[in-house]
């Protein structure tokens, strides 16, 4: 099953009984948590250039009235630049991609405007992601609403509907994306503050000056045939890789008195092994394990850190193919410590949570 550590006694993660293993490991990684200018700048190259110029393909056919397909089919290629955009955007949200604060805000800030995501305010939540992943009593803020078996049992009948609903995969990866980054990601999320406004304000305006200047350019319904399935597919896309990171079967979660961070990282994020060019297209992000127990290792670090550090090899991968069953995986067994379906528990009937609801 994917996660399960081959090792525990080297990568063993309760700070009581082994102080040190955290501390070793982070010292460990720390020596690929070092932004490169140069490879950076590579990605910006090799990732900019595609994009704008499918860009400039996809105005191209819809001013001559090419088939809507052309168009369309470009814009999907777009979305897996867009994708990788994304993952440039995130590690500059973890201090990441260059060296200096400065070039991460401001490259963060500008690539947040093509991706429809406020930088200081989503930095904000995902740091809380980060703080708090596989923490059953520290759910929602930056991630996938998820029920435990007895908190589904106990909920009144409206919100089980509800809940269903948003874990329908057709609602999940479709028009929960489109939810999330052209409406949530245009107002500041709870608890943020000046920095994080001010980044809502600016990304939103600089939307705006962008979505006038290319209706005056190329026509409002032009552009929108062409940003509209590029941003679906990418926030489709993205979507389901937030996703596969932490939920599927034998991912971890524990209650707060419990939880380790370490664990969260190691065996509550997984390793999603994908084909070569999709690995690259997604900047790595597949080496999620890895990023999660030290966030500030450049993406373009990942592979290598994974090849060289035994430890982070004892993860079992998690294939393509495997993946696409976590669709069905919809609630946390507190009692069998894995996730499991609304159909495994169908005969199970409903009477009062054993644990705290949330």
């Amino acid at each position: 099953m994917p996660q399960k550590l081959s090792s525990p006694e080297t990568a063993s993660t309760g700070a009581e009984n082994n102080p040190l293993n955290r501390k070793e490991l982070i010292q460990t990684l720390s020596l690929y948590a070092k932004p490169d200018h140069r490879k950076a700048l590579y990605q910006i190259t090799n990732t900019f250039i595609p994009y704008i110029g499918l860009w400039a393909l996809m105005i191209y056919s819809v001013v001559q009235g090419f088939s809507v397909w052309i168009t369309l089919l470009l814009s999907v290629a777009a979305s897996g630049f867009l994708v990788r955009l994304f993952v440039l955007f995130h590690d500059c949200c973890h201090g990441a991609f260059f060296p200096g604060r400065m070039g991460n805000r401001l490259f963060g800030y500008m690539v947040g405007i093509l991706t429809f995501t406020p930088f200081e305010d989503w930095k904000r939540t995902h740091v809380i992601h980060h703080s708090n992943s596989g923490d059953l009593d520290n759910r929602g803020v930056g991630d996938i609403w998820t029920l435990t078996v007895d908190e589904y049992l106990s909920a009144s009948r409206p919100k089980r509907i509800a809940y269903r609903i948003f874990r329908n995969p057709l609602v999940l990866f479709s028009i929960t994306p489109l939810v999330l980054f052209l409406i949530v990601h245009r107002f500041p999320s709870p608890g943020a503050k000046k920095r994080e406004n001010f980044s809502v304000i600016f990304t939103n305006t600089a939307i705006t000056i962008l979505i006038v200047v290319m209706s005056l350019t190329v026509g409002f319904q032009n552009y929108l045939l062409i940003q509209f399935p590029t941003i679906l597919v990418a926030a489709s896309i993205g979507t389901w890789l937030f996703y596969i990171q932490h939920q599927y079967e034998d991912v971890y979660w524990s209650r707060t008195n419990d939880w380790d961070l370490t664990r969260s990282g190691l065996e509550g994020s997984s390793y999603y092994q994908l084909p070569a060019v999709l690995q690259w297209l997604v900047g790595n992000i597949g080496l999620h394990h890895i990023h999660h127990v030290r966030a500030n290792i450049p993406n373009y670090n990942l592979q290598r850190c994974y090849n060289e550090v035994p430890v982070l090899q004892d993860v079992t991968p998690l294939t393509l193919r495997k993946s696409f069953q976590s669709l069905w995986l919809n609630l946390w067994d507190e009692e069998e410590q894995k996730l499991v379906s609304f159909r495994s528990i169908s005969s199970v009937p409903r009477g009062k949570a054993k644990h705290r609801r949330y």
